[in-house]
Order: structure tokens, then C-alpha cells, then sequence
């Protein structure tokens, strides 16, 4: 039994949800694998990311999104609004300021000790709800899935530019 691991790293923007198809970086973490068959986990460790399985579909909206991932967007926004308030949510709550405040890097989670840097509730019951992960075939020495399955990785922290880690593990033979 063989294991590979790689991991990448992903820009993600402030003020707008970042969808990244990382299905590329997958396809030729497999071939460098060398392995034939087994699986391939994707995995991101931050709490406020996913990753996920969907078609590919083709089309974009005027702002050059998916439109499955605007769908994504709408109907995520319906059941979990944006957290544009202290009212909003519970998190974050005195304590958990108060310890972000007490870190040798605050700042650059409070950037001028702004706690509103911290609204992000919604991405974080996001995440859970669509989930940190995927486990996909591998057969062949190829990502096995249909011609119009990708992986994206999605982070829907929207509170600043951020550089985020994802890694892709192949286990197999």
C-alpha cells in the first residue's frame, strides 16, 4: 500500500465567496502518485472552506460564476444569512474576542482591532453544512469520475483576502 500527499495553496478573495476548481491539481497528484488504483481524499483544514463534488456547467453569470454555484449561493443564503451583524448570530461571543484579541498575530484577524473582522458565522455553518471534504476513486492511475465531474474548493469567509490550504492524499496500490 502506497500513500502520496500534496498540498496546494489557493487565493481567496474578501467580499465575494471564492469557488476554486481544483480538479486539475487532483488529475496530476494522481499521475505523480503512481499509483493505479485506490482512492484520493481532498481535504481543507480551515473551518470556514469546503470541498465538493459537482458538474461542471458550462455556464457563467455576468460575473463569471458557475451557475451551479450561484445556485449554491442563493439557496445557502436562504437557510444561512450573511452575517452582517452582531445580532445575526451567536459567534462569536465575548470570550472567543477576547481570546483572538490576547494572540501574538490579532491584527491580522482584527485588522485595527475591528471585531466585525470576525462576522463570519455564516461561512463557518456553511462549511459544516457542505462539509471539509471529498474521497474519490482512483483507477487506472486516473481521477475516476464522468467527463463532467469536478472538485471545487469554496471558501465563504468573505471577510478578507486570504492564501488557503488544501491537500490531496492518494492511498492505493
Amino acid at each position: 500500500m502506497a500513500v502520496y500527499k500534496k498540498t496546494i495553496e489557493l487565493d481567496t478573495k474578501e467580499k465575494i465567496v471564492t469557488y476554486v476548481d481544483v480538479t486539475p491539481e487532483i488529475r496530476k497528484a494522481i499521475e505523480e502518485s503512481g499509483i493505479e488504483n485506490g482512492i484520493c481524499a481532498v481535504v481543507t483544514p480551515h473551518t470556514t472552506c469546503a470541498v465538493f463534488f459537482e458538474e461542471y456547467a458550462h455556464d457563467k453569470n455576468e460575473d463569471g460564476l458557475d451557475t451551479l454555484q450561484q445556485d449554491l449561493n442563493n439557496v445557502l443564503s436562504k437557510i444561512i444569512p450573511a452575517h452582517d451583524s452582531a445580532e445575526v448570530y451567536n459567534y462569536p461571543g465575548e470570550e472567543h474576542y477576547q481570546v483572538v484579541e490576547a494572540w501574538d498575530n490579532a491584527a491580522e484577524y482584527l485588522p485595527g482591532g475591528d471585531r466585525r473582522a470576525l462576522w463570519n458565522g455564516d461561512a463557518h455553518l456553511k462549511s459544516t453544512l457542505i462539509g471539509t471534504s471529498e474521497v474519490l476513486s482512483v483507477e487506472d492511475n486516473k481521477l475516476a469520475v464522468g467527463s463532467t465531474g469536478y472538485v471545487y474548493f469554496v471558501d465563504f469567509d468573505v471577510t478578507r483576502d486570504r492564501v488557503r490550504k488544501c491537500s490531496i492524499t492518494i492511498i492505493g496500490e
